[in-house]
């Protein structure tokens, strides 16, 4: 008997952890009404913005899984009918550029008065994330605005979104759907004329360019060398380029994402691409984050409007970067190109897979002439999981075994 009432105590028991550890009861990702009906669900990381994307989209409940809300792209134009509180939260979450750079702002760290420069596609002026940023902008493209103009300079300049948010941006538009590398060389070219009217102390440091106008893979089909040429020019006027070019000189960032619950917790970070199997990873390339991101949003001038991307590409990665590196400039400006990539290289946060990610604590303690071996992580060392975090399942998992040593107590006696 003794024994027969144990095991059908513990059974109990177990079988209340398993639905409680699944999220059984108060779940923030089930539907609130059992009779509906679920169709086959829009699969993870699907564009569910409408087209176009400016007029939005409905989606009807049962047609999607609250729960994976985080993965889609979508913008605030999108109704999830029954998950407006998720998605609202998720487009907030994503805001957060992570990995410790709302630490730094908080401590007047923002790349204050750094001047840097995007070329990209058309953007409107007016978004509440950049407009006050702009110094100059020149456009040979005309005014065809798409989503990534706006996309590339909130993540490098936005108040909310943005790694520098207290840069001072120039923007060059561009239109890469002509496949021809003279418009981004003459973009390039404006931007190095622009930095010789400045002082000495105060030139244009870094362009961004989430593009590959140039070497193996691009796109375009003219005037390739065009592109080699200006960056040669550029380095030689002392800006800095990053571009999506496989080289070892600009295009020396890659992808990764990290954890959006816990977005500042290095450990959480993971190089390549959600929805893919990231077994292989450059240590020679510095990962930042590009999925689980959101992002300014204006088709025109004057909308204030917000996209998430819950897997972006390596053009999120460029402007991250280039924000982090005008961080370091704020803090000490003398620093040359070659030595503060020295120092973003050095700080890197080595992952378990071997990627090295921007560490933009630790390099901006670098720069500051903090000893880095007292602030950068050793990557032979299990890094230490962070409570807080992980939502239910790691509070259960402990409760649940307390409950069972107490059954087993009990019975036992």
């Amino acid at each position: 008997m003794v024994k027969r009432g144990f095991f059908t105590v513990l059974s109990v028991l177990l079988m209340l952890l398993c639905m409680a550890g699944m999220g059984w009861a108060g779940s923030v990702v089930s539907l609130d009404e059992p009779n509906v009906q679920m169709e086959i669900p829009i699969p993870q990381f699907s564009d569910v913005r409408g087209r176009p994307a400016t007029e939005g989209n409905i989606l009807k409940k049962g047609t999607f899984r609250p729960e994976d809300i985080r993965t889609f792209w979508f913008n605030d134009r999108v109704t999830f009918e029954g998950a407006e509180a998720i998605a609202a939260a998720v487009i907030e979450a994503g805001k957060n550029p992570g990995l410790g750079v709302r630490s730094l702002h908080a401590r007047g760290i923002t790349g204050k008065n750094v001047r840097v420069a995007i070329i990209d596609q058309p953007k409107p002026q007016l978004h509440s994330e950049y407009k006050e940023k702009l110094v100059d902008y020149y456009n040979s493209a005309g005014d065809v605005y798409e989503m990534h103009g706006p996309a590339v300079a909130s993540l490098l300049v936005g108040d909310q979104c943005g790694t520098a948010p207290g840069a001072k941006l120039y923007y060059a538009a561009v239109a890469p759907w002509k496949g021809d590398s003279m418009f981004e060389a003459d973009a390039l070219r404006w931007i190095v004329a622009k930095n010789k009217d400045l002082p000495q102390d105060d030139k244009i440091r870094v362009v961004s360019i989430s593009a590959a106008p140039s070497g193996p893979g691009s796109p375009r089909s003219k005037n390739l060398e065009q592109w080699d040429a200006a960056v040669a020019e550029a380095k030689a006027a002392g800006i800095l380029v990053l571009d999506c070019r496989q080289n070892t000189e600009t295009g020396i960032i890659a992808a990764g994402y990290y954890d959006l619950d816990s977005p500042d917790d290095m450990s959480r970070f993971t190089p390549g691409f959600p929805s893919q199997n990231n077994s292989w990873v450059d240590p020679n390339q510095i990962y930042a984050p590009s999925s689980y991101r959101t992002q300014a949003e204006e088709y025109a001038p004057g909308e204030n409007h917000w996209q998430y991307t819950g897997e972006g590409g390596l053009s999120w990665t460029i402007p991250y970067v280039s924000g982090v590196l005008a961080m370091g400039w704020q803090v000490n400006p003398k620093l040359t190109n070659d030595e503060i990539l020295a120092l973003l290289r050095r700080t890197a946060y080595v992952t378990r897979e071997g990627a090295h990610v921007v560490n933009p604590v630790a390099f901006i303690n670098a720069v500051e002439g903090v000893p880095t071996n007292e602030i950068t992580p050793n990557p032979e060392e299990k890094p230490e999981t962070k409570s807080g975090g992980g939502g239910c399942d790691a509070g259960y998992g402990l409760f649940g075994a307390l409950l069972v040593g107490l059954a087993l107590s009990r019975f036992l006696k």
